[in-house]
C-alpha cells in the first residue's frame, strides 16, 4: 500500500498546493494529515472564519477536484487535527465526512488493504496557550515553562474533572485494549518522547534556573510504543527536531516512527509502502 505522509502545514496554501500537484504526478493509495491542517495564526486572533474559509473554500475544494481529476485512482485521504487547530472545527470537520472525501479518525479505527489506520490528536503539556488538544500525559505533571491543560484557552467546553484527570496513557489503553498491532499504522500528532522525531531547540535556556527539557513528545506514547509494537508510527509537532538531529526516522523495538514536520519553507512529505516500510524516503519540495 502506497502512502503519501504530511503534518503541520498550518494552512500553508503552497505547501498544500505543492501536495496535491504530487498526488497528480504519482498517484499514492492513501495520503495521510498528521495534525495542525488550518493557519496556525488564528487560535489566538478570535477570527473563526479564517477557518471556514480555509477548509470550505480551500481544503474541500482541493479534495473535490482531486475526486473529480482521479475517479478511478483517487486515494483515500485520512486526518487527525493537532493543538494548534481549534477543537471547535472538530464538528465540521466530521460533518463534511458524508461527501467521502476523506475520513476524520482521531479516536477512531479504519481498515485499508488489510492494514488498520488509528488517528489520535493529543499532545503533552507545551508552552502555548491554546489547550484543546492538550492532555497530561503519564501524571499531572508539566514541564518548567510549560502551561497546563487546566489553564490557557479552549474552543469548546469541557468538563473540568475530564481536564484535570484524564491522560494520554489512559487514551491509549482504551482505543486500543488487547488488538494485535503487527498490521497497524498509527496517526499521531506527538512524537514519542526522546526520540529522533522529538528534539527541542532549547539548548541553554532557563526558566528561573531550571534547564528546559530538550524533548516535548509523550512519555505514554513511547511507552506504548515499546509495549505493543504496531508496524508503523506517524508524527509532527516538532518542526526543528530533523534540522536539529538530522534524522526524520526512528526505530522503536519492531516499530518505524516517521517525522513529517518541519520548520523550513518546503512540502516535507514522506512516501512509503506499508509493506516495506523500510524503504521509505523524505522528499522537501
Amino acid at each position: 500500500m502506497k502512502c503519501f505522509f504530511v503534518s503541520d502545514l498550518h494552512g500553508h496554501i503552497p505547501r498544500y498546493d505543492k501536495l496535491f500537484n504530487h498526488i497528480y504526478e504519482e498517484p499514492p493509495e492513501t495520503v495521510l494529515l498528521g495534525g495542525d491542517l488550518f493557519p496556525a495564526f488564528a487560535h489566538m486572533s478570535g477570527v473563526h472564519n479564517i477557518y471556514n474559509d480555509f477548509f470550505k473554500e480551500y481544503l474541500l475544494k482541493k479534495l473535490e477536484t482531486l475526486r473529480e481529476k482521479m475517479p478511478e485512482s483517487c486515494p483515500e485521504v485520512y486526518l487527525i487535527l493537532g493543538n494548534d487547530d481549534f477543537k471547535a472545527e472538530e464538528e465540521k470537520v466530521t460533518a463534511f465526512e458524508k461527501t467521502g472525501l476523506y475520513k476524520y479518525i482521531n479516536l477512531r479505527k479504519v481498515t485499508k488493504n488489510g492494514f488498520d489506520i488509528y488517528g489520535y490528536s493529543y499532545v503533552p503539556p507545551s508552552p502555548f496557550l491554546l489547550k484543546d488538544w492538550e492532555k497530561y500525559d503519564v501524571s499531572r505533571y508539566v514541564d518548567p515553562g510549560c502551561v497546563s491543560p487546566e489553564e490557557g484557552k479552549r474552543s469548546v467546553r469541557i468538563n473540568p474533572h475530564e481536564i484535570k484527570y484524564s491522560t494520554i496513557k489512559e487514551d491509549l489503553e482504551k482505543l486500543f485494549g488487547d488488538e494485535d498491532l503487527s498490521k497497524t499504522i498509527i496517526l499521531f500528532h506527538s512524537p514519542p518522547y526522546k526520540t529522533n522525531l522529538d528534539r527541542l531547540d532549547n539548548d541553554g535556556k532557563l526558566i528561573d534556573h531550571v534547564p528546559l527539557d530538550n524533548y516535548a513528545g509523550s512519555i505514554a506514547i513511547r511507552k506504548f510504543i515499546e509495549t505493543r509494537n504496531p508496524l508503523i508510527t506517524l508524527h509532527g509537532h516538532i518542526h526543528e527536531s530533523t534540522r536539529l538531529t538530522g534524522e526524520w526516522k526512528d526505530r522503536i523495538g519492531k516499530t518505524i516512527c516517521f517525522n513529517a514536520a518541519h520548520d523550513g519553507p518546503e512540502l516535507s512529505l514522506i512516501k512509503f509502502d506499508a509493506t516495506n516500510p523500510e524503504s521509505a524516503v523524505r522528499i522537501l519540495i
